[in-house]
């Protein structure tokens, strides 16, 4: 017999997708789940076209569970696409807690800064980790080629986060682009500060669900 939250997570819960070398994560709601098998409902409404998972690649769920964050590796063995798409994951190992810190993602409203070429594009938030942010920012000539080092400034309610970032993934938009960066020298009492904010704002998303 298997535990929700401990073995695997629980349904209609909130778990964060990470895809193989990091190259983005995603947000899914949990629509099935036990020790053999997880049915996700990702939300992919920031990658219109693309194909964001493949069948037979690996990926890692993270929840948190209070009071742990835990994790379970799984294999796409379905992909079911349309107006509500759903992944069915194969657990290829047991859910374990986070021994490191791994990034678990928050959405949360924050206005943020992207210095890329010297131009100081402004922005908001999509979501945020320790690690990471996703950000819509507005453009300005042509955006610049994944791996770029840019500057991201975050205002952050207890004073502003000002720290390198490397551009992992981008997407032209209208007139803004949305940038997935990973942050590259973030000192570890910042990524204390981001992991308590974004843990916040997950207990917020959790209240406001009850």
């Amino acid at each position: 017999m298997s535990t929700p939250g401990f073995d695997h997570p629980h349904r209609d819960g909130e778990v964060e997708v990470v895809l193989a070398e990091h190259r983005v994560s995603v947000s899914a709601r949990v629509e099935a789940a036990d020790a053999a098998t997880v049915v996700l409902r990702p939300s992919v409404g920031d990658f219109p076209g693309q194909q964001v998972v493949r069948i037979g690649e690996e990926v890692r769920l993270v929840w948190r569970d209070a009071p742990d964050v835990r994790m379970v590796t799984a294999e796409v063995a379905t992909v079911e696409r349309g107006a509500v798409p759903r992944w069915h994951l194969d657990v290829t190992a047991p859910a374990e807690p986070v021994q490191r810190r791994e990034a678990v993602r928050g959405r949360l409203l924050l206005s943020l800064t992207v210095t890329i070429n010297g131009a100081d594009l402004e922005g908001d938030v999509l979501d945020l980790s320790e690690t990471g942010v996703r950000a819509a920012v507005d453009a300005y000539g042509p955006p610049p080629p994944p791996g770029a080092t840019v500057a991201v400034a975050l205002q952050l309610e207890d004073g502003a986060l000002v720290t390198p970032a490397e551009l992992a993934w981008y997407q032209v938009r209208g007139g803004r682009w949305t940038l997935s960066l990973r942050f590259t020298a973030l000192p570890e009492k910042e990524q204390d500060r981001l992991r308590r904010r974004v843990f916040r704002a997950l207990r917020e998303d959790r209240a406001r669900a009850l």
